[in-house]
């Protein structure tokens, strides 16, 4: 059985797929697969422009495709009904962008990985004091290396991630600073990509990316 945080220390990434047309999801995930991706979300669209339902059917179909290849997720989860709902799914983690205890503690409920947002320390400490089992920086493009070294001196053990503005060039920087993992989304894999059919590129860019935390 795949294990999330073995998954996770292997290859580091965590391959944030939003707004990926359902019919070209199975690619895709064969595409970050073979990049050496094991780790997916699947984002719940706030706009409603795509009903929960619809996102759940996707991470359900993700999941069957994959199995025991790869852990599938979800992100943009803001509320306990979007947890139960890719638990249903049969999903393994819950990324949100912010600290909410009630999503963090339906999610430890259901039995699946919790990897809340945080911005300040504050709320990192509030995401670990509900159980979170790793928390993201968000928006780390603008909390640097320096920002999670200087969290981690009083916080150590803390797993911490850091997403959005993440590229091959500065995972080095975050590893060094004590992050254990990242989120990447449209430099690995984007709807202009995967509407044009070029898994290739989706591939390679994954690999890129495991390459690079590979220091």
């Amino acid at each position: 059985m795949l294990n999330f945080s073995e998954l996770l220390n292997e290859t580091k990434i965590i391959t944030i797929l939003r707004g990926i047309p359902s019919d070209k999801l199975t690619d895709v995930l064969d595409a970050l697969y073979a990049g050496g991706i094991r780790l997916a979300e699947i984002t719940y669209d706030r706009t409603g422009d795509v009903k929960n339902e619809d996102t759940a059917a996707n991470i359900g179909r993700a999941v069957a495709h994959t199995k025991g290849r790869m852990l599938i997720g979800a992100g943009t989860v803001l509320d306990r009904r979007q947890v139960a709902m890719t638990a249903e799914a049969g999903g393994s983690f819950i990324i949100s962008p912010d600290t909410n205890p009630e999503v963090i503690e339906a999610t430890k409920a259901a039995g699946l990985i919790s990897l809340p947002g945080a911005m300040t320390v504050t709320e990192v400490c509030t995401a670990l004091r509900h159980g979170a089992d790793y928390v993201k920086l968000f928006p780390a493009n603008i909390l640097p290396p320096s920002f999670v070294k200087a969290v981690l001196a009083p916080l150590r053990g803390a797993k911490l991630l850091a997403v959005s503005g993440v590229t091959t060039e500065n995972i080095p920087e975050y590893l060094k600073a004590g992050c254990v993992g990242f989120g990447v989304g449209t430099n690995i894999a984007n709807k202009a990509l995967a509407e044009s059919g070029r898994f290739d590129l989706i591939a390679e860019n994954a690999k890129n990316f495991i390459e690079a935390c590979k220091v």
